[in-house]
């Protein structure tokens, strides 16, 4: 049984340690843009611009989700201290109570320290890649994708498909996706690089063969002014879709190409039958790939970037799947390792995701 100055020595031990996370998370600073949005949505005119508006209240939300709980949880600790610093030994078992939910609430929340990143409370855009390798590559992607799915059906996150290629046999050659929920980009952006696979090859028979996929994944940026991008920088091609739109998408130059010349990104989508529709996702997608790519260079400024190096990135292996001649995964970074990879390719990827989470407060 703790004495009252122990008591007392925890509980401010507990609220330095809250205090030190929530300056760590940038709290106050989420605080005052949470205030600014709340103000702003106060104004007469504030509906008159609907997207705007609509835009303005999913932050709001976001940020609330993010910032309420650590301010409650501050406050309740200060209390807390206040209270047992009034010696009244009637209440301590009380006290000591409360201190130890405090305590447990914090364990539970310090988690989002592995989620403090710029980006990591945003959406996700992430596409697949099939390696060289046919229809073994191709199944391979299909594979991940079905991965992805699954794990996002897991933690009641939203999926948009944007854009697919399938194969010519099974699987597909390409796929961009949206998520959408809290903190998907924080949790997902330890999945970007080249996942390897090991099996026995289901299209030809008896032969064990080794499958690559890329996978990319990006924040989703779709305000402009979060990632600036010069018009005098982009070539913006227009041509007639090919997709799966209907008689009017593939009867009208509809698909939008955007090149940003600086650094080669590519971005081509035809999913919509609206040419601007079309441009708007581009763009999107582009901010997001520039976001990511000054992530991965450590750039101030877009114009310091240089363009993504494909043979880099394509060698820059991060997992292995083998199915045969026993099963395993293992992350190349972090080196987590299970046997259960039919439970990792039906979406478990909880345990792969919070061992790299660690490895990177490591590094």
């Amino acid at each position: 049984m703790l004495t009252m100055h122990e008591l007392e020595t925890a509980a401010a031990d507990l609220l330095t340690a809250i205090d030190g996370a929530i300056n760590q998370m940038k709290i106050p600073e989420l605080e005052a843009q949470l205030d600014q949005l709340q103000a702003d949505s106060q104004k007469p005119d504030f509906w008159s611009d609907n997207q705007r508006a609509q835009g303005v209240m999913k932050q709001i939300a976001k940020l609330e989700a993010r910032v309420k709980p650590w301010t409650a949880l501050q406050l309740g600790a200060s209390e807390t201290l206040e209270m047992v610093r009034l010696g009244d030994a009637a209440l301590k078992d009380d006290l000591s109570a409360q201190v130890e939910k405090y305590r447990s609430d914090f364990e539970t929340m310090k988690e989002e320290l592995k989620l403090s990143g710029p980006y990591d409370d945003y959406d996700a855009i992430l596409s697949i890649h099939a390696g060289a390798g046919g229809n073994d590559a191709q199944d391979w992607a299909g594979m991940l994708l079905r991965m992805y799915l699954r794990w996002a059906e897991k933690n009641n996150f939203s999926v948009q498909v944007i854009e697919e290629s399938t194969g010519e046999e099974a699987g597909i050659k390409s796929v961009t996706v949206e998520l959408s929920g809290a903190f998907v980009f924080g949790k997902l952006k330890g999945e970007h690089g080249v996942h390897r696979l090991v099996r026995l090859s289901p299209f030809n028979a008896e032969s064990r063969e080794t499958s690559f996929a890329k996978v990319e994944v990006m924040p989703k940026v779709d305000k402009p002014d979060e990632v600036a991008v010069d018009e005098k920088d982009l070539k913006i091609d227009v041509y007639r879709s090919g997709g799966h739109g209907g008689q009017s998408v593939n009867t009208t130059d509809s698909a939008v190409r955007i090149t940003h010349l600086p650094t080669g990104i590519v971005v081509a989508i035809q999913n919509e039958r609206s040419q601007l529709q079309n441009r708007e996702t581009a763009m999107t997608i582009l901010r997001s790939r520039l976001a990511q790519l000054q992530m991965e260079q450590h750039a101030e400024a877009i114009s310091e970037l240089k363009g993504p190096n494909e043979q880099a990135a394509w060698g820059n292996q991060i997992r292995s799947y083998v199915l045969h001649p026993y099963k395993q995964v293992k992350d190349l970074r972090s080196r987590y390792e299970t046997s259960d990879i039919d439970g990792v390719l039906d979406g478990s990827l909880d345990p792969l995701i919070n061992a790299y989470l660690e490895y990177s407060l490591g590094e």
